[in-house]
């Protein structure tokens, strides 16, 4: 039971009034998969649309005309600092209380130091204040896709980038806890250990495991033996089991490598839900149609739908990494 007299976070499943998108303009960044990681997110726009208000960040106005293009009125445009698209992990985290948001911000500090951006400490203030929500600062380093929340009071989170010494040195478990639970009105915390390979924000846990319903989470299942992940997802499973949460799966997309032969973070864990509809990322893997079948009997009343992102996952994530969304002030509140 939420107390609601202070603040909480709404699940991702309830009422939202919008959904933030970053929009790529670092073309050297980005090389070869700059036009593909465009078409895709115009995809992602086009599928929620019709079910939600759509902001997109344009972090660079030279990036307006190829976005207008692609998006057409599907979505608003914003003028905003914003490094790159990962709005997860820069923009503010919205908050309620009673009928008003507050936006959480914490510090920033590029993924541990890895990639420092322009703009990338300046997103939350201003995707807040042209929400026209309050922002709160918060004294400490975290992303918003380090922690997943059912709304409810349960929170998931990793070992592996919660208590990394490259996020907030000297910090013990005892100690995040604290944060996590005064940041969040988070009632009870479940840890897992480590992320996906070849994940540079250090194993952010909506990579691994998400909340579906209060009290119940979905992870994955390797996908064959030459699964890259295998011990990791069957460790998490485990691990969400022994916490007494209701825990679903579905399969994972197993081995992708980049052009170099590199194993990349693929996961069908990074899905959106927005509105009664969920995107689940895909990735030119044998497994996602039983992944969106699975996904789409586990949430029967939302509508599934699978879309490409192989291109987005070259810069690190994919739909929930560079999305955020704005709760409505008046869809209820969690009990």
């Amino acid at each position: 039971m939420t107390d609601t007299t202070i603040a909480f976070t709404p699940a991702e499943w309830a009422p939202q009034s919008a959904i933030w998108a970053g929009w790529p303009h670092l073309k050297d960044a980005w090389a070869e998969d700059y036009e593909g990681a465009q078409r895709e997110i115009a995809a992602l726009i086009a599928a929620l649309a019709p079910v939600v208000r759509v902001k997109l960040v344009i972090g660079d106005p030279a990036s307006r005309a190829e976005a207008a293009d692609l998006v057409g009125d599907k979505a608003e445009m914003f003028d905003a600092p914003m490094g790159d698209i990962w709005l997860r992990d820069i923009g503010p985290v919205f908050v309620k209380y009673l009928n008003r948001l507050e936006g959480l911000g914490f510090e920033f500090n590029g993924w541990g130091g890895k990639y420092e951006l322009e703009g990338d400490s300046e997103t939350a203030a201003a995707i807040a204040r042209l929400e026209g929500h309050p922002l709160k600062r918060l004294p400490f380093v975290l992303e918003g896709g380090a922690v997943e929340q059912d709304g409810e009071g349960v929170l998931i989170t990793t070992r592996q980038c919660v208590l990394n010494p490259n996020r907030n040195p000297g910090w013990s478990q005892e100690k995040a806890e604290e944060n996590l639970k005064l940041a969040f009105n988070a009632q009870r915390i479940v840890w897992l250990g480590d992320g996906l390979l070849g994940d540079h924000t250090d194993g952010h846990v909506d990579n691994i495991a998400r909340f579906i319903a209060p009290g119940h989470v979905v992870c994955q299942t390797p996908s064959g033996d030459d699964d890259p992940n295998a011990d990791v997802l069957r460790e998490i499973e485990d691990t969400l089991r022994a916490a007494e949460l209701q825990v679903s799966t579905i399969p994972s997309p197993g081995r992708i490598l980049d052009e170099d032969g590199e194993i990349m973070p693929a996961s069908h864990m990074n899905f959106l839900i927005s509105n009664g509809r969920v995107i689940l990322p895909v990735y030119e893997d044998e497994h996602s149609k039983l992944a969106e079948a699975e996904l789409q009997a586990l949430m029967p009343e939302h509508e599934v739908i699978a879309l490409p992102s192989r291109h987005i996952l070259s810069g690190g994530g994919s739909f929930h990494c560079m999305t955020q969304q704005v709760p409505q002030t008046d869809g209820g509140l969690s009990t």
